[in-house]
């Protein structure tokens, strides 16, 4: 951990020296050089899991797919999405908006004798260390993630934009910055929240916050891939979250319909998406959070994805960045 640390330290010097530091003061904001350090960091691990994508992932995609590639225009568009996350564009335009709001939130707590907790701090000597710290803020994270994403699925108004990112019907590695721009100012606003809370440093935020992406691309991944009947309950695999994709089975919650002979129920699917939101497997990480609440969803198979109206219905969830961003607030709004 600690000779990781030292290579990506070095390497982020590196970059901002050669490159960010003279484009900052050609820019005249020599008063922004810490920040704009900072924010190297996130620019050198965007092109680290860049890297990781196009090197391993890729390849994996070609050797076993799921499904052939028939759309690539619309992969493009993911592309796009992915850029604009991993290279730091979007934390950009969160650090000039929501970051002085929060700094302002926590700084007045502070003033007012309300002290940030320490989780690494619970056992001295054991959860000071680096990893065991690591792993504690993944596992808080992970669950406040769970929570969000049924939150996501729970709500008409929050379903209205996070159909944007099931809407993809040729879901691959890219497709995991395919949000509607506001639902990630949501999600990134009560985990950067959460972790000013619970006292996570700007390193390991980073650090988190990179690993939980590069995991959550493999799950997107147009591969065909299962981690056997006991890994598949440890970490969240390709099929696990394809699933969570299914047409129909990814977004709703069956009804309960009586049955005229035995009185008793059945599960039967809604006839669209509005019927009952819900669905399975919401674990962005780890599948204990399923196990735990009753969401979890192993069967053994790769079904088509996309949305049920989008697929019987034919309804437009757009093609392209913009038209995608603009349907989603027509749908905030009632309108699409």
């Amino acid at each position: 951990m600690d000779t990781l640390t030292t290579l990506f330290s070095t390497a982020q010097q590196t970059l901002f020296e050669a490159v960010v530091q003279p484009l900052v003061f050609a820019a005249g904001e020599g008063g922004l050089l810490e920040d704009a350090f900072d924010a190297t960091g996130w620019l050198l691990v965007g092109l680290l899991q860049l890297a990781v994508l196009l090197l391993v992932i890729a390849p994996l995609q070609r050797w076993r797919p799921v499904e052939a590639v028939t759309d690539r225009p619309e992969i493009r568009t993911d592309v796009l999405y992915t850029l604009i996350h991993r290279l730091g564009l979007f934390r950009l335009a969160l650090f000039f908006t929501l970051d002085p709001l929060a700094d302002a939130l926590f700084g007045a707590l502070r003033a007012e004798g309300i002290g940030t907790f320490h989780l690494d701090q619970l056992w001295p000597g054991v959860t000071d260390l680096a990893l065991v710290s690591f792993v504690l803020y993944l596992l808080v994270f992970d669950f406040v993630d769970y929570w969000i994403h049924r939150g996501q699925h729970h709500w008409n108004w929050w379903w209205s934009l996070h159909a944007l990112h099931h809407s993809q019907r040729q879901m691959t590695m890219w497709s995991d910055n395919r949000n509607h721009l506001l639902d990630d100012v949501l999600r990134d606003t009560i985990m950067v929240l959460v972790a000013q809370a619970i006292g996570v440093g700007p390193g390991q935020f980073v650090a988190l916050v990179a690993f939980t992406q590069l995991s959550e691309s493999f799950q997107h991944a147009n591969v065909r891939v299962w981690f056997g009947r006991v890994g598949e309950r440890l970490w969240i695999s390709p099929r696990f979250h394809r699933l969570h994709h299914s047409i129909g089975l990814g977004h709703e919650s069956p009804l309960k319909q009586t049955t005229a002979t035995t009185g008793g129920s059945k599960d039967v699917p809604p006839p669209s998406v509005g019927a009952r939101l819900g669905g399975h497997n919401f674990g962005v990480l780890l599948p204990w959070w399923d196990m735990l609440f009753r969401t979890g969803n192993f069967e053994y198979r790769f079904d088509p994805t996309g949305i049920r109206d989008q697929a019987e219905q034919g309804r437009d969830y757009g093609r392209g960045f913009w038209r995608q961003q603009w349907l989603g607030l027509k749908r905030l709004a009632g309108r699409a």
